[in-house]
């Protein structure tokens, strides 16, 4: 899942000095499979919960008993709802800088949020982007303090609180977006390759 795509995981017990996502979930593959768990690829058809054991299908051929099931799809990311950004995706428009970073390389970035996947992904652009503008619409940021001390300590990230973005600029591609304070409601035009990030807490 996220793990994956986590440059690095501050917060979990035993690892005081941090420890890259994909390794951590390495670390938690391995500890499993020592201790017996059988690591099944295949993409469930049917789930059957009516009685115990709980009977799950990956197609014809391949059928599977559990006196329990864990659902754990992953999350998905949340998007402004702006009209303007769901026809510039992809063109400007992103919700995973590990994906499009190298995308936005030179350019000034534009990221929503104020969460912990925000501030992980604001730090990542940093190795692409010339400067990076984080847009919170509250008046502080909900990231855990070891996360919003590495980004403040960023020279390039910049932060504009109490603003949301209202319209993604652009004709063929991202050209700026406009914001607008929610205090006030004076609005103003920042010029940016936009990457929309407004982060499930660990991504996207």
């Amino acid at each position: 899942g996220q793990l994956m795509i986590t440059t690095e995981v501050e917060n979990f017990p035993g690892f005081p000095e941090g420890i890259q996502g994909p390794e951590l979930v390495d670390r938690m593959r391995r500890q499993a499979a020592r201790f017996g768990t059988r690591f099944v690829d295949a993409q469930l058809t049917r789930l059957e919960a009516r009685e115990r054991p709980f009977l799950l299908e990956a197609g014809p051929d391949h059928r599977l008993r559990a006196d329990a099931v864990i659902v754990a799809t992953g999350a998905n990311a949340r998007w402004l709802g702006l009209p303007s950004e769901e026809r510039l995706r992809g063109h400007g428009v992103s919700a995973c800088a590990t994906c499009d970073g190298f995308f936005f390389k030179g350019k000034e970035v534009v990221l929503v949020g104020g969460g912990d996947s925000a501030m992980e992904e604001a730090l990542f652009l940093t190795n692409f982007a010339s400067r990076v503008t984080v847009v919170h619409r509250r008046r502080e940021l909900r990231a855990s303090r070891i996360m919003q001390e590495r980004a403040r300590a960023n020279p390039k990230i910049t932060f504009r609180f109490e603003e949301e973005v209202v319209e993604v600029v652009g004709g063929a591609s991202v050209e700026a977006v406009r914001l607008r304070h929610v205090g006030n409601g004076s609005e103003t035009t920042l010029p940016a390759r936009v990457s929309s990030s407004r982060s499930v807490t660990c991504r996207r």
